[in-house]
Formats: structure tokens, C-alpha cells, sequence
């Protein structure tokens, strides 16, 4: 890890969360660890379906774990994979996070263990708001 501002014990939950992915179309494995304001952790993988609408994203599974135990406020989030580029939330996992927190941190990382930090802002400044 490159990065010494990302909480290592977040990475090693996302690596144990993307082992637990199920990805038999894509072949490529998404994990992700959520970090709350009250410290839980809450774990999230890649769940892919035939139908490929119907597949969900490892942040989005992690944060409706995290809110199926009552939490909504998050600290950071740490997505790993098992491909040698980064993988960033996409569109949908973007506006579920911005949902949850105006000030997320997310650290999106690499098969090779390299980090690259940005904040939900930044990644998406013109969220979708009530």
C-alpha cells in the first residue's frame, strides 16, 4: 500500500470481502469495506446475475448492509479488485454514496496493492439531491 492515509485494517476487510465475490461472467472480483462514524465496518462484494442489470456492486452491498443495521453516516470506504488498474465507484454506487455522506473518502486500489484516494465530491460534484 502506498497511501499511509488509508486505514489498513479497512483494506484487509475489503481483501477478505472481495473473496467472497461472485463474479462468473466478468471474472473480476470487487470488494469493498465501509468505514461509519460510529467505527463499524460493514462488508460488500461484487454479486453478478445473467441478467446483467440485476448485478450489484461491492460498495452498494456494503452500504445496504451498513443501513440494514440501522447506520447512515460513513467515513470512508476502501474498493479493491483483482485487476492491475483501479477500480472507482460507478454512476449508481456514486449517487448511493452521495445519499449517505457529502464527505466520503474513497480509496480505490489495484490487484498490486497501489492506492489512490479521492472524496465523493470529487468523483461526483453534481450528485442527484431532494
Amino acid at each position: 500500500m502506498s497511501d499511509k492515509t488509508m486505514n489498513k485494517n479497512l483494506y484487509e476487510k475489503a481483501i477478505e470481502a472481495q473473496k467472497l465475490s461472485y463474479s462468473p461472467y466478468s471474472k473480476v472480483t470487487v470488494g469493498a469495506a465501509l468505514l461509519t462514524a460510529d467505527d463499524n465496518i460493514y462488508l460488500g462484494a461484487n454479486i453478478e446475475n445473467s441478467s446483467y442489470g440485476a448485478t450489484v456492486c461491492a460498495e452498494r452491498t456494503a452500504i445496504f448492509n451498513a443501513v440494514l443495521s440501522g447506520e447512515k453516516c460513513f467515513k470512508e470506504i476502501v474498493i479493491t479488485s483483482n485487476l492491475d488498474d483501479f477500480i472507482f465507484p460507478c454512476g449508481m454506487c456514486l449517487q448511493v454514496m452521495a445519499e449517505f455522506s457529502d464527505d466520503l473518502k474513497v480509496f480505490a486500489t489495484n490487484a498490486k496493492g497501489e492506492v489512490k484516494e479521492k472524496n465523493i465530491k470529487e468523483l461526483f460534484p453534481f450528485a442527484f439531491r431532494l
